[in-house]
């Protein structure tokens, strides 16, 4: 019942608004910011926020938003980041987590990777169908928050770009990281299986011949995979 009530306190517009923006950050977000980016008063913004963190969907905590410290800093303000635990319903109950951690499990003690990777490179191409490879960083952003993998364009100093995707495609050094993986239960006991499985799905789905392609770079609370334009590349 809890991630029944986890998911309808999302029916809210204004609770799913901040909601997905909070998520959309990677970051700590303040009451203020968040109101704000919503359009609603600070104290209703309020109010949701910790609405969803009872329900376990938001994580809150405190700090000093000025940067300062010691006195006349101000006081520490509340700030929220996703929960790191997952919520899923199905009715009647089911439980796909188990059946793929036990598929994975025999995979790897078979060491069937690459039998694998080659079933999950087949797989990416069958989304894709009969359509070209990806063609640009913003394209494959599109497609890749189609499949849940929260996308976001980084530059090469780790800063996401203020720009938009398709000015900061022309910039030879960003990359297009996920905060998401959805295969992240299983990854977590199986990482070298899953990730080589994850990448070469992403490798079918927006091709390996195109303007873009995906590579492993593992980076705590992302997806292990990243996309990048192949002309960073120097093989």
């Amino acid at each position: 019942m809890e991630d029944i009530d986890a998911i309808a306190a999302l029916q809210d517009p204004v609770r799913r608004r901040l909601y997905e923006y909070v998520v959309a950050q990677g970051r700590e977000v303040g009451r203020n910011e968040a109101a704000e980016a919503a359009g609603v008063a600070r104290t209703l913004a309020a109010h949701h926020l910790d609405r969803l963190t009872e329900v376990g969907l938001l994580e809150s905590g405190s700090r000093r938003l000025t940067g300062r410290s010691g006195p006349g800093a101000g006081r520490p303000a509340k700030v929220y980041t996703r929960a790191r635990a997952e919520r899923a319903v199905s009715l009647p109950a089911r439980d796909y987590r188990t059946a793929a951690e036990l598929l994975a499990e025999a995979a790897e003690q078979a060491g069937l990777d690459a039998g694998l990777c080659a079933a999950a490179r087949r797989r990416g191409e069958a989304l894709r169908g009969s359509t070209a490879p990806c063609g640009d960083l913003e394209e494959a952003m599109a497609m890749l928050a189609a499949r849940g993998y929260e996308p976001h364009l980084e530059s090469a100093v780790g800063i996401p770009d203020a720009e938009g995707a398709k000015e900061a495609t022309g910039d030879a050094a960003a990359v297009v990281r996920m905060r998401n993986c959805p295969f992240h239960a299983v990854a977590e006991r199986f990482p070298p299986l899953v990730c080589g499985m994850n990448l070469a799905l992403l490798e079918g789905l927006l091709g390996t011949d195109g303007p873009v392609r995906a590579r492993m770079d593992a980076r705590p609370g992302e997806c292990c995979v990243v996309v990048e334009s192949s002309k960073n590349n120097i093989d």
